[in-house]
């Protein structure tokens, strides 16, 4: 069987890539992005038409049946965008960053060039002013960075679930620091993760840079959803914020029940 095979991907800097959403941004046109962790996924995704395709290191739940995020290599992530990068000609990709693969900068630098080697065009990791200095460093280095704050799934065992976050002054304060450092750093964009949609209003409106949501709310610059959620895929759990615009899970079933069905009444 013959596979189509993406060009060996090309490298975008920080800048261009910064230049290229801020435009957008600033002509009130709207981010998209989903996930992919898979070829076929990608190149469908891809063909679509969405700006952004990403990595996720969601990956761990939604395809590899872990609990959570936390238990997810670097090793995988590079596997998963190798094959994303394989589908995918025009849309930019972006990398996760799994945990403790960015604990200092140096090693940040590292991880990013290996995610960027394996075929992705940018990369994301957790947290706002605490990151700063990996932020730069990554930047620094040519590389293309999103950001990502509000509620951050690798500590979802520290702070015991996913809370909506910048409920609270304190916490839209704090939020909006994130979002500011995020931005200086070296950003192209940055996830606003299940935060409140007030919060996220007045962060979208406060940087330059767009701001993709996902769980907070329609007045983000973007929006970005786990495809396995929009496309029904994973059934056993659906997020709240989520409208999913399929229920591919259960054309599963049928086909396959459909099929033991003909294999068995022959």
């Amino acid at each position: 069987m013959l596979v189509w095979q993406s060009p060996e991907p090309v490298p975008i800097s920080s800048v261009k890539m910064t230049e290229k959403f801020r435009e957008m941004k600033h002509r009130g046109e709207r981010v998209t992005a989903l996930t992919a962790y898979d070829y076929p996924t990608a190149r469908l995704l891809d063909e679509s038409g969405l700006d952004i395709i990403l990595v996720g290191d969601s990956v761990g739940m939604v395809v590899l049946g872990y609990e959570d995020t936390t238990q997810v290599t670097l090793d995988e992530m590079l596997h998963h965008t190798r094959a994303v990068a394989r589908g995918v000609k025009r849309a930019v990709i972006v990398a996760d960053m799994p945990i403790h693969t960015y604990d200092a900068s140096q090693q940040a630098v590292e991880t990013a060039q290996l995610l960027i080697k394996a075929g992705a065009h940018a990369v994301k990791l957790e947290g706002g002013v605490s990151q700063v200095a990996q932020i730069k460093a990554i930047a620094s280095a040519g590389i293309a960075f999103m950001g990502h704050i509000g509620m951050l799934p690798q500590s979802v065992r520290e702070e015991g679930g996913y809370k909506v976050k910048g409920r609270t002054l304190q916490q839209a304060e704090a939020l909006l620091q994130d979002a500011r450092a995020v931005e200086a750093a070296g950003a192209f964009s940055v996830v606003l993760e299940i935060v409140a949609p007030e919060t996220a209003r007045t962060i979208s409106q406060t940087i330059e840079i767009p701001t993709i949501g996902i769980g907070s709310g329609k007045d983000c610059d973007g929006q970005i959803l786990v495809t396995h959620d929009l496309i029904g895929l994973f059934p056993w759990f659906t997020p709240k914020f989520v409208a999913p615009e399929a229920n591919v899970a259960e054309q599963i079933r049928n086909a396959a029940r459909a099929f033991i069905a003909r294999t068995r009444n022959v």
